[in-house]
Parts: C-alpha cells; structure tokens; sequence
C-alpha cells in the first residue's frame, strides 16, 4: 500500500519539524500524547505548561468530525482533563459503522480565538497533479468543503507561489491575513512535496495577531517512499483504522512483508470467525473476500491477506503458521475453514510455496483437527499440479479434510463448497500435466509454421510500423493504437534471464521468425553476451551496460521492458522516454512512490509513449508478444491457447487475475486478441480507458472485458464513453471489491490503489453506473465467465465472430531446469554434502539450524563436531576441542610454520599467501604427527603388544615413534600444555585405555633419554582416539575411520592456523621489511676448484 494514514501526533510533529515560512507557527511541540497507562506526575514534568494553560484533548485514533461527536475537551484544566479523560478512555464508541476501543489521546494547549479567525486548507494528489483547497470559515460546521472551498490544482512538476494562492484561495480573507495565510499555504504545500503527503488537511487552521495555530490535523504519506524521506521520517508508526485492533500478528507479517522482496498482508477482520483465508495474489485476495460476503459469510470472514511474488518457502511457512495459529485458538461450534486460493500465478513456483503452507499444516495437525478445520485448495501457475498433490497427500496423511482443485475448477468456486452453496465433486477432472504437451517428439529444431490462421473475422494488417503522430508543439503526442506486432522488438532492463527465456519460447511457439527480445541492459556488468535457447538452438543476446548503447544498436526496439528496481525504475524510465524510438514501456517494479509515477505519467503523454505499469506482470497479444512472465509457464500458455490470437481483449489492474481471465477467456469463448495489467498503483501508467479505446478501434477485437476494482473512477469514463457512442463494442465489466462496503472499519486491500475513499469510489457504485450505461455486468465475480460466455455466443451467432478452426501448436523443448523441478527426469548430482545445507531460510550445520547452535552455547568445538563429526559431541568433548585449539594456536616464530609465514609476509605478501606458506610445512616433522601418533600407538595396543615390546619393535625397524621426543621440554622440564590437557582428560573423559598406554611408553623412553616425552601432538592423537572411541557416539569402524583420513591433523592445522595469521599480522603492523637471511649464519660448503 501506498497512502497510509498518520497519527494526529506524527502529522504535526513533521509540520512542526519541517515546515519552511514566514510565517508565525505557533505552539510549536506544544502536545502531550496519553493512554490508560500513562503516569501524569511524570507528564507534567514533561510538559509543564500542561499545570498553567487551559488545555485541549482528543483522541488521536483517526477518527473524523469528532468535534460533532462530542469527542474533543475544550477549554479545560488539568484536573477537567483527566476527568474527561477518564470518562472516555478504554469504553467502547460507534464512529458510523465502526465499533472501536478509545485508547490514545492528545492533549494540547487551548487557542482562543473567533471564528473569523478560523480557516480550511487541504492539499490532495490525484493523477494530474495536487489539488489545494481554501474556506475561508473553518471549524466544525465547515460543512461539504468539495462544493465550498475554492480550490487549484498544481499540475505535476509545477511550483506554487504565493501570488497564486493569494488570487485563487484567499478571495475572501480579510487583507490583513492574506500575506500571513499565502507563506503559510505555500509552506505547507512545499512540506507535502518535500516529505511525499498524498493528503494533508487542517480544520481549522487558526490565524490571530500572534501567528498561525494548527488546532486539527488529518494526515496520510505515501509509505513507499521510505527509502527517499527515512531521515526526515524516522520511524512512522501507520495506526490501524477505527474500529479495528492493532494486533502483534499483523506487525509481525508487516515486518516479514519489510524484509521481502515478494508481497505478504495480513488483516485481522474478526478472530473469532469460522471462515479463514489464506489467498495468492493482491487481486484474488479481493475477489476472495467478495465472493465469501457475497454468500453471506461477512460476519464470520475471520482475516483479509494475501502472499505473492514468489515468496520463498520459510516465508510462505512462516505466513502461514501465523494463519494457522490465529485460527486454531478459539473454537466454533459449526467448525472452521480455511479457503488456500489464487489465480494462475504468472512465475510464482506453486509447489515451493506449497511446500512451506504444507509444514506449516503439518506442525499444527493436531489442533486444526481439534478445531474441526476443513481446508478448500484452488491454485494454478508453474508447477501447481506437484503444489496440489503435495497439498492432497498431506490431507489424507494427517486425516485433516483437504479438498483440492485447479484451472479446471473456477477460481471461486471453492468458496461456495466450503460455505455449503454448492456440493464438493468427489474426483475434480484435472487438467494434463506440463510434461503431457510440452515435450516435443518431432527431431525438427526448425521454426514451426503458423499454427491457426487468423479469426476469420480479423483482417489482416500491416507488418510495418505505425509509429506515435507527431503532435503540434505544447500538445501532447498522439500514442499509437497498436502497441504490439509479431515484429516486435524489446531491450529488457534488468538481469531478469528467466523472463526473457519465458519470451523467447512464447515466440517460438506463436512462430515468430525472431525473438522479440533484442538486447538487455544490466548496469553492473560490463558489455556482455547472454546465452538463451530459441527452440531446440542456443543463441546469444547482447548485454549492455547503459541504455544510450543498447538503442544505438538496436534502432528496430520500440519496446522497453523494466525490471528495474523500485528505487531505481524512475530515473531509467525518465532515461528511456529520451529516446524516440522507444514508444511502450512496461514497468514492473512494485512500490514506486506516486509523486515518481506522476512523473512518469507526465512525460510520457509528453513524448506519446504508453506505459504499462508500475506493479504489473505486463500484457500479452497472443502470437505477437508478451511482455516478461505475462501468461506464466508454457503449460499455461498453451492451455489458455495464448499462441495464436482470438476475439476478445481485455484490460485488467491485477496481474494474476489477467492470468484468470486468460483462463476463462479461452473455456468460453475463441481467445484473447491482447490482453494488459496495467497495475495496482492508485495512478497507473496508462488507463482502463487508454487501452479500452485502443481495443474499440482495433477491428480483430470483438468483444472487450474490463476487470475494475475499487479505488479510483476511472471506470466512470467507460460508462461515459459508452454513453456517447465512442465505445460501441460490448464490454463486459466487473470491478472487484464489492466487500469494502460491508465491513465496518475501512479495509486496504493488496493493492495500493484499492481502497475508496469516498462513495462513488466503491466497488458498488462502479459496477451499477457500468450497468446503467449498457455495459454487460454479472452479478458477481463468479458469474463473470457465464456473462462472456452469452457475450460471445451472441456475437457468434449474428456472424460477428466467425471462429477459425484450431490446429495443434508447436512444441518447445522444456528446460532441463524445469523438467527436473517437474520430477519428469533425474540426473546424478556432480557434488554430495552431508555437513551444511545453506539453500533455506536459515543455515543448517548437520541438521541443526544455526539459531539452534547459539541457543544451546554449543560454541566453537560444538560446531566442529557437527561439521567433521556430524554429531552433537558431549559438552566435555567439546570443551576438549576447544583446548587443543588454544594449546596448538601457536609455539613461537621459530618452529618452521611460523618462519615461512614470517618470511612471506616480510616479502609483501598478502594474508592468504603468507597463511599458506605456514601452513604447507606442515607434515609428519612438524606437526602432523597428530594422525601418526594415533595410527601407531591405537596399532599396537590393539594387536595387545606390551607397551615394550613396541618401544623394542619401533627400534629394530628404525622407526621413530611419532608423538615422542621434544627439542626443549623433558621430564624435568615437562610442556605445561601436556599437563593441562592431561588433567582434563584425566578428570573428565569415562575412559582413557590410549592415553595410558602412551604414557607407560613414554616412561620406558624417558629412562633412556629425559627428552622422548609424550609431546603435544602424540598426547591430543591418543586422547582425540580415547574420545572418539569412549563418548558413546561412535562404533568402533567410524572412530578408526576418522583417523584414517586424517581428522587428528586438521586440529593442529585449524589451530596452529589462528597462530600463523597472528605472526602475520604481527609482522605487518611492526612494519618488518624484506628478509634476508644472514651470511654468518649459513655454511658454505662448496666443492673446490677443479681443473680439466
């Protein structure tokens, strides 16, 4: 959503923050915010003028007119305050048809005054610009302002002046308060720009002989813009409507929805209701929730929600455990229901998403049937008959009713199943699966031929472009009726490599002769190519750095595709329409502030380029063109027969329900001709009515469907147009949304631009006046393909549609990505890991997610027993890792290790470099003796050889024993690192056979030298074997296979590694420069000289 609403409080903390005028603002920060928890000792210290001044209070929970409601404590003190106060706040108050709880208030000083010093001022957005609006007799009975106040529009990118104000608003302000009113107004108007109001309205402002004083204040910003006015904002807090809680579960769903780059809402309605949903796509969600009221289900309709953009499985998890949570603490005498719909989705993978509503399921199993909850599926898109059998599986495993239905079933029908209007078939029909249609069987990789003639009822046009007229100077450019041909050329923006692909086989299977897409421009790359498949071929489209580049070499693209980023979709699109080649562009990004749209909006009917979007999949003409994921997967495209063109068009706000309509259009009647989203902003690019008008003068389109939705008027226009002959096609229309007028408190639905904010607005009323005007309109969404049916068959019948006879399409190969991600083939992995599992939400050390690892302070032996044992160690084994590393972590610059490193960092080497040079000297001299020590002394104790017998065996065999003798340390002078370790494990390990044996032997070796002790090394071998074999979490084969492959070793060079970067370091900060070492210190033995 864009526009939210502002506490009071906020409003005038901005203003007072950032308003810029010369005139006198009043009491600035002069207001005090109070609940039923608040301390007044502690307030009046706070604000001490609250003991000396008569006071004003309100409650600041958006509520309009509470002057006329009583609601506001004028003229009081202190003590009048907090009795006021007290009669108010926590009870129970009817504002219109919201019921809501009185709990925050604002206290403020009390402005005498008159009511000639009273005054109105609002400042709106609408689609051309912003409207301010001026009364000159402000206050409670303003009455209707909209047919009172005098009012001027500021055109997008226009400045207001003071002049300006003075001339068209204060007509009727006595003289002396017009300079003091005009800087205020263009003050106020210059912080709504500057801090992105969408509206801001003051009754009343009052002027006296001391300044200006703000008394009542109404606020909304436009919350996408964020990322622009975070500094100056801060952090806003959007309070819920009146009547309506602001419930933990909603701000913990706002945050995920933050932190996301896919759309997750969730609306608390009533917790206690029996019907719950849980809806993909902002449009579904709607149509959802009008068809449940539509059947009588308002007063128990629990929450209004949606998820879409391809959410990631632990978001849609975590979404959906909050679902099931709410749910499932209050039981129902009639049960409950949980209605999992959506469209078609576009590009959202249907089965991943599944994937994390199916563990959410599994994880509350028990009280959903406690709860006697009975859940009802219907969902379509990429992979969606894996996503239903998943769903369906989990049903009959866990015994909870899980009714599951796809494309075959229309998109609401459920909701008359789970309210029992309408009965549950047994076995649904189901469509063919992806893999049925797409594989092709023919060994041709050639382009295949058109596919269907044209409708006989289309006529043929023209493969030449028919660019934008120009237009006289100062007036806008005339935009080209047809947007799209089977020529089409487009430069995708952004690295969106899956969207293209999905162009690139939607043209080869309308048989386009080239793809549609000729360039792309990433600006983080340099100048590339990228590798796509065209068919059965590969081929190379190139990658650009900047726009000016791509344009230049590709003089035939007229069609920009833009998946640049909500922060950045401005200033590429405003670098776009620079161009005049390009003459569409499509505008993906969802949440571009309004003030960039308008914008946009501006400079494009300038330049006479058509703008689909922002918050769109896109458009599609069947056999020309889609623009990006428009259409979805093949699978759907070929089933909503998207490949070749039919009779009907059709304009839509919400992408995934463009799919829906795909869907019906193509089971009721011969196709869509074209078909755009032009997106949820409340100010899209282009208009229902821009492409409507494109669609009556284009002569293949037959019939035309709009789907419309609350928020905006444009709809109003289409009846207008009808009215006058200039729509003379049928349209049939239905706007989505009819819901809103029934729930009490106002509701934002998932798109920005769905909500209304006055009667003619709604849903409702659109729909009627669409009807009064000879527009054909269904009763209800669930009717709507019925009516285009009866449409169409009309049209057929008096030989306006002359259908044209179908011919199977052409096959496309399916990417070996997709057939996988199918289960339709399998292929050996070319890595397998055990240890770690980086591809969820959160990462997972051998089964343990990482959260887990902190929780339980497993620390850092902890981990190391989960990544190279894969198992959770006991606590004192732990502990022991840990000790080897710190006894191992370094001995000194002069062992061999430590003098590389020292040598390679004085040689200007980098960290890695000089680590590594350290690092390789490590063997069985220096060392590596950890796994040597291990093998031998395991050996012999194992074969039962006395611990002389193997002193005597290693001696005849010359072998050293390894693990024994130090250059330094002897039995009396012992390695106090020994000595640590060896009370430890002496104290804590259950058992320590190795150790002792070991050590027998180093008291028959340090009788014949005092230096052939049991050094670090050999000690940390046998007792890491003591370990491994005595913890209980091993058998005795993994125990020896982990010193086999040389698990010993990696603790001395995991250790000795912190040692070596310390030398390193070291050696860098004391400044050390190139070694050499000395000639004294070296002994020159070289051959003497010998003569021929």
């Amino acid at each position: 959503m864009s526009a939210k609403a502002i506490s009071e409080q906020t409003g005038k903390e901005f203003l007072y923050k950032h308003i810029c005028t010369s005139a006198a603002v009043q009491n600035r920060f002069r207001y005090a915010s109070v609940t039923a928890e608040t301390d007044w000792q502690r307030l009046t210290q706070e604000h001490p003028w609250l003991l000396t001044e008569r006071l004003v209070i309100k409650p600041d929970q958006l509520i309009k007119r509470r002057g006329k409601l009583g609601l506001v404590g004028i003229n009081l003190d202190l003590e009048g305050v907090k009795e006021w106060f007290k009669a108010r706040v926590m009870r129970e108050t009817t504002v219109g048809k919201a019921k809501g709880v009185l709990k925050n208030f604002l206290i403020e000083p009390f402005i005498p005054h008159t009511q000639e010093e009273e005054f109105y001022v609002c400042i709106y957005a609408t689609r051309e610009g912003d409207h301010v609006l001026f009364h000159h007799e402000g206050g409670v009975e303003v009455g209707d302002v909209d047919a009172k106040a005098l009012r001027l529009l500021v055109a997008v990118d226009e400045k207001l002046g003071e002049e300006q104000v003075m001339e068209k608003l204060l007509t009727h302000v006595p003289d002396e308060k017009k300079q003091v009113l005009a800087s205020f107004v263009v003050g106020l108007f210059k912080l709504y720009e500057d801090l992105y109001f969408t509206y801001l309205e003051i009754n009343p402002i009052v002027v006296t002989k001391d300044g200006v004083y703000v008394l009542d204040m109404a606020a909304k910003i436009d919350a996408t813009a964020d990322f622009l006015c975070k500094a100056k904002w801060g952090d806003v807090e959007f309070p819920p409507p009146f009547g309506r809680e602001a419930y933990p579960e909603e701000a913990y769903i706002a945050d995920l929805d933050a932190k996301s780059g896919a759309s997750l809402k969730l609306t608390l309605l009533n917790p206690c209701g029996r019907i719950w949903t849980m809806v993909a796509g902002g449009g579904a969600s709607v149509v959802y929730s009008d068809t449940i009221c539509d059947l009588g289900g308002v007063d128990e309709l629990a929450n209004y929600g949606e998820y879409s953009g391809a959410p990631s499985e632990q978001q849609t998890y975590d979404y959906a455990k909050t679902i099931l949570s709410l749910m499932t603490r209050e039981k129902h005498t009639q049960g409950k229901v949980l209605i999992i719909g959506g469209s078609i989705a576009n590009f959202t993978n249907v089965a991943a998403t599944f994937k994390g509503i199916v563990r959410a399921i599994k994880d509350f199993q028990c009280p959903l049937k406690e709860h006697e909850v009975t859940i009802f599926v219907r969902r379509g898109g990429p992979n969606y008959q894996e996503g239903l059998r998943v769903m369906g599986e989990i049903g009959k495993t866990t015994g909870i009713p899980i009714h599951v239905f796809g494309t075959e079933t229309h998109m609401t029908a459920i909701v008359g199943m789970a309210l029992g209007h309408r009965p549950i078939p047994n076995q649904p029909p189901m469509d063919a699966h992806t893999a049925n249609f797409l594989l092709n069987a023919s060994n041709s990789a050639a382009t295949p031929a058109t596919t269907r003639t044209a409708s006989f009822s289309e006529p043929k046009t023209s493969s030449e472009f028919n660019p934008a007229k120009k237009s006289k100077a100062d007036l806008p450019a005339d935009k080209p009726t047809t947007l799209f041909r089977k020529q089409t050329k487009a430069i995708v923006w952004g690295m969106q490599t899956r969207a293209v692909q999905g162009m690139m086989d939607f043209d080869y299977v309308c048989s386009r002769d080239e793809p549609s897409v000729a360039a792309m421009v990433y600006p983080f790359t340099g100048d590339h190519k990228q590798k796509f498949y065209w068919g059965h071929k590969e081929i190379l489209v190139p990658v650009y750095k900047n726009m000016a580049d791509a344009v230049k070499k590709h003089p035939e693209v007229d069609v920009l595709i833009s998946f640049a980023s909500l922060r950045s979709a401005f200033d590429s699109t405003m670098e776009s329409m620079q161009y005049p080649q390009i003459h569409t562009i499509a505008i993906i990004a969802e949440g571009i502030p309004e003030a960039h749209t308008r914008k946009i909006i501006k400079m494009a009917d300038e330049k006479g380029v058509t703008i689909i979007g922002p918050a769109t999949v896109g458009g599609i003409k069947p056999g020309c063109f889609k623009i990006g994921n428009t259409g979805g997967m093949l699978d759907n495209i070929l089933a909503s027969k998207l490949y070749r063109p039919g009779s009907v068009a059709y304009v839509s706000r919400s992408g995934g329900m463009s799919n829906e309509l795909n869907n019906i259009i193509s089971r009721t009647t011969d196709g869509v001709y074209e078909g755009v989203a032009i997106g949820g902003d409340r100010y899209p690019g282009s208009t229902f009515m821009d492409h409507v008008l494109r669609y009556q003068d284009t002569p293949g389109v037959k019939m035309i469907i709009v789907l419309g939705e609350i928020g905006g008027t444009e709809e109003y226009k289409i009846c207008q147009g009808i009215r006058e002959g200039r729509i003379t096609k049928p349209v049939v229309c239905w706007c989505i949304g009819t819901c809103a007028t029934m729930f009490a408190s106002e509701v934002q639905f998932g798109h920005a631009g769905a909500c209304a904010n006055q009667a003619s607005e709604t849903a409702v009323a659109k729909n009627q006046a669409l009807r009064d005007a000879g527009a054909y309109v269904p009763k209800s969404f669930d009717e709507l393909g019925d009516v285009i049916k009866t449409v169409y068959d009309d049209l057929v019948a008096n030989g306006t549609i002359v259908p044209a006879q179908e011919v199977p399409p052409p096959t496309v190969p399916m990417d070996y990505s997709w057939a996988r991600e199918l289960g339709l083939i399998r292929k050996p992995a070319s890595f397998m890991t055990s240890i770690c599992d980086e591809r969820g939400q959160e990462l997972i050390y051998a089964g343990m997610p990482i959260t887990e690892v902190f929780k339980e302070e497993m620390g850092l032996g902890g981990v190391l027993g989960l990544l190279w044992f894969q198992r959770r160690l006991p606590r004192y084994a732990c502990q022991f890792i840990e000790m080897c590393l710190m006894v191992t972590a370094d001995h000194g610059p002069a062992v061999s290790g430590a003098h590389n490193t020292i040598v390679c960092a004085r040689a200007g080497k980098d960290l890695i470099s000089s680590l590594t040079s350290g690092l390789l000297t490590i063997g069985d001299r220096f060392g590596g003796a950890l796994d040597a020590a291990a093998k031998q002394f395991s050996k012999a104790f194992d074969s039962g050889m006395l611990p002389m017998e193997f002193v005597n065996k290693m001696k005849k065999d010359g072998k050293l024993i390894m693990g024994i003798g130090h250059r330094v340390k002897s039995i009396n002078n012992p390695d106090m690192r020994v000595q640590i370790l060896k009370d430890f494990v002496k104290q804590n390990f259950p058992s320590t056979q190795l150790l002792d044996y070991a050590l027998d032997v180093e008291k028959i070796t340090t009788s014949k030298k005092p230096n052939l002790i049991l050094n670090v090394d050999g000690f940390i071998g046998v007792a890491f074997v003591d370990l491994l074999r005595m913890c209980g979490g091993f058998t005795r084969d993994e125990a020896d296979e982990f010193v086999e492959i040389g698990a010993l070793n990696g603790i001395f060079v995991l250790g000795r590694s912190m040692g070596f970067i310390g030398h390193y370091l070291d050696q860098k900060r004391l400044k050390q420069g190139l070694y050499r070492h000395p000639w004294d210190d070296i002994s020159y033995v070289l051959p003497e000289h010998m003569s021929m």
